[in-house]
């Protein structure tokens, strides 16, 4: 067998190959478009096939050269960026502003990872695998999404389930699908059965909170570093003090390389709020982008895809429950909590999207919606804001305590 290992700079040079690869073919493939299945993911899958022929056929492997003991690779630095960008979105201030509408979805869809993190690792222990191979078909891949799958799957094989990255990644591509599938049947049954019309009046928000947009320059791309690399060195810092004292103590605890990082931001973010000074949020996100889409790529295309065979079936029964975990949760939770009125028909489509799949899969069923039913400012404004500023941060913090609680309880 052919075996090539790459070094760093070579793994970064093929995952942007892999990258571009994915974005041509996205855009020659309507099926990419319509579903949202992001560029890295594509070119990365497809790679990981290419991968899976050489092994099966045993003529060829590539791989990337393992970081010394006490070292992280470069895949690692991008996902540690990545979740400290997420961190600085985490603003109390904002959640505040935007008003109970913000606050009671970002409730629900709270309520729906912890759903799903009860649901998969349950079926697993039940189908006989490793529950936390049910975790990595929950949350993670589904409210998640790929982002989430490669930085928290790989923490879960260091913990012993293996193939925990496969299944995620597997079941992260299932739900931008099913979410898309699901989500207008619902709402559609949901405003026949209702009697439903738009309210578009009932809005009343302040749409200036989605208005970030201001003139990347170079100062300003700087700062953005400045304020990410400020977070992740403390956050790396608090990171191992936290785990030295956990090991000393005995206390079966250890955080992941990401979690500190994303926490400092966030403090940093809302002290900054509460003194009226402003961030360079656009630059952050900018950053915060580019990280995910690298590492996505770098993490798919090391996918071993062979790993998943054993796990196919029990991975088909957890991911058809957990859809219709979905559909039940949007049909009789998250609308009757958003209102059971139009704007609650139509965030509960959204809902869908987002829980399933992705923000994107999420803004796209609601489009499709209202095009043949009607506006709602409500639901176009509240899915964006629990999307992009808090639901990861929340769901990582949900998902440490349930890896935790299956290590120790199952």
């Amino acid at each position: 067998m052919f075996e090539y290992h790459m070094n760093m700079a070579e793994t970064v040079g093929f995952a942007i190959i892999l990258l571009l690869l994915g974005r041509w073919i996205k855009r020659k493939v309507n099926f990419f478009e319509k579903f949202f299945i992001p560029a890295p993911v594509i070119g990365g899958t497809l790679f990981s096939i290419i991968l899976l022929i050489g092994h099966q056929t045993g003529t060829f492997n590539l791989d990337t050269i393992k970081p010394a003991d006490g070292e992280i690779s470069i895949r690692d630095l991008l996902m540690i960026a990545f979740f400290t960008t997420v961190g600085f979105s985490a603003s109390l201030k904002i959640l505040k502003k935007a008003g109970r509408g913000v606050a009671l979805f970002l409730l629900a869809a709270t309520v729906l990872v912890i759903l799903q993190d009860i649901v998969g690792p349950v079926l697993a222990k039940v189908l006989g695998i490793n529950p936390l191979l049910g975790l990595a078909a929950g949350s993670i891949p589904l409210t998640g999404g790929h982002g989430t799958s490669g930085s928290l799957a790989p923490d879960l094989e260091k913990l012993g389930a293996a193939g925990a990255t496969v299944v995620a990644f597997t079941s992260a591509t299932y739900g931008l699908i099913s979410g898309c599938l699901i989500g207008g049947p619902i709402a559609r049954r949901l405003m026949i059965k209702n009697n439903l019309k738009p309210t578009e009046s009932k809005a009343g928000f302040d749409s200036s909170l989605l208005n970030t947009e201001s003139e990347v320059t170079e100062d300003s791309l700087f700062s953005a570093v400045i304020y990410i690399s400020i977070a992740m060195g403390i956050g790396a810092t608090v990171n191992i003090l936290l785990n030295n004292f956990f090991v000393a103590h005995q206390i079966k605890i250890k955080f992941p390389a990401y979690l500190m990082g994303m926490v400092v931001a966030a403090i940093i973010r809302n002290i900054l709020d509460y003194n009226h000074k402003k961030l360079p949020f656009n630059e952050i996100g900018i950053i915060g982008n580019i990280s995910l889409s690298l590492f996505l790529s770098m993490a798919l295309m090391s996918m071993k895809l062979w790993e998943l065979i054993d796990l196919a079936l029990p991975l088909i029964i957890i991911l058809a429950v957990q859809t219709i975990v979905m559909a039940l949760f949007a049909y009789y939770v998250t609308f009757n909590i958003m209102g059971r009125d139009y704007d609650a028909a139509v965030i509960a489509t959204g809902h869908c999207g987002f829980g399933l799949g992705a923000t994107p899969n999420a803004m796209a069923n609601m489009e499709t919606f209202t095009a043949a039913n009607g506006p709602s400012i409500k639901a176009f404004f509240i899915i964006p804001i629990v999307g992009s500023l808090f639901i990861d941060f929340v769901n990582a913090l949900v998902i440490q305590g349930f890896s935790w609680g299956i290590v120790t309880f199952m």
